[in-house]
């Protein structure tokens, strides 16, 4: 294996086709995209150069600013409650049910492998209010209150995209976080126990700092993943009522594809890569700060 390593010849041949795969998918594309955003125009009326007028249009575009605080309000909201609700399940598995957990992971998984469409359509049934009240409705009626128009105003129409993607992604990131909390040590669990650590001092002073990379690693993948958000919210509302449940994604699909503007569409993607990578640095050293505090202490 040290031979192997060390050969340059052996690293190019074994890195070298996935490399090559890797930038004919995505850092070929990314490079075309940013190219886009110096021109106005489609690939039927053809391009016009316009050099930095897109980036101008994106900062005083009111409907670009309204997407941009949906999609941060979403993030932030699904993301904690992904990763949250993920972890209590991770420590109820390994915990609470211990070995007769493998029949509630996957029941609780099962969401995750449903296709978007068809939960978007049972969480419309359910939170419908004509023509038939959904449960939901049915329920605060018969608690006496007033049933909702949930998809009729873009603050209760957020509520209810929240809890579909929370509830649709949360076994995925309780069999990640689960995953992570299995490579604890029992010798480690077992002395903290004998000394007179259990429940939430356990998971605080032992188990959360141990697993602290697998849950950073997972409010990784959550967090880009909330802050590109798009089938999920056009098969639910389309990003209505009006656009007030637009995302920076359906704003991009919309300039580029039905309006027919690559240029300004690739810039609002540009904003949405830039987002990304700001939010994921600043995670990774928050991290490293709390990590080297900790050291020190």
């Amino acid at each position: 294996m040290q031979n192997v390593l060390g050969d340059r010849k052996a690293i190019a041949i074994l890195l070298g086709p996935a490399l090559l795969i890797y930038s004919v998918v995505m850092l070929i594309p990314v490079f075309w995209s940013l190219g886009y955003t110096l021109f106005e125009g489609n690939a039927i009326v053809g391009f016009e150069f316009v050099g930095l007028d897109n980036f101008v249009r994106l900062v005083g575009d009111s409907e670009v600013h309204a997407a941009l605080l949906f999609t941060l309000k979403y993030a932030a909201v699904v993301t904690i409650g992904q990763v949250l609700l993920g972890y209590l399940l991770s420590l109820l598995y390994v915990f609470a049910l211990k070995r007769a957990s493998g029949l509630v992971r996957t029941l609780v998984f099962f969401p995750v492998v449903m296709p978007t469409v068809a939960v978007a359509l049972l969480f419309q049934q359910l939170f419908s209010i004509a023509p038939t009240e959904g449960v939901v409705n049915s329920m605060l009626s018969g608690l006496g209150g007033v049933p909702v128009d949930w998809f009729g105003d873009g603050a209760s129409a957020f509520i209810v995209i929240a809890i579909m993607d929370i509830w649709r992604s949360m076994g995925f990131y309780g069999v990640l976080l689960y995953a992570g909390l299995i490579d604890i040590p029992e010798d480690v669990l077992e002395s903290a126990r004998l000394d007179g650590a259990s429940g939430w001092k356990l998971v605080r002073h032992v188990v959360l700092p141990l697993s602290a990379p697998v849950l950073i690693s997972s409010l990784i993948f959550s967090v880009n993943g909330t802050l590109k958000v798009f089938d999920s919210v056009l098969a639910l509302t389309n990003g209505g009522p009006g656009t007030s449940t637009s995302p920076l994604t359906i704003s991009m699909f919309d300039n580029a594809f039905t309006y027919g503007n690559y240029g300004y569409g690739s810039t609002i993607a540009m904003l949405l890569t830039i987002i990304c990578l700001v939010v994921t640095v600043f995670i990774f050293r928050a991290n490293a700060r709390t990590a080297k505090k900790g050291g020190v202490a």
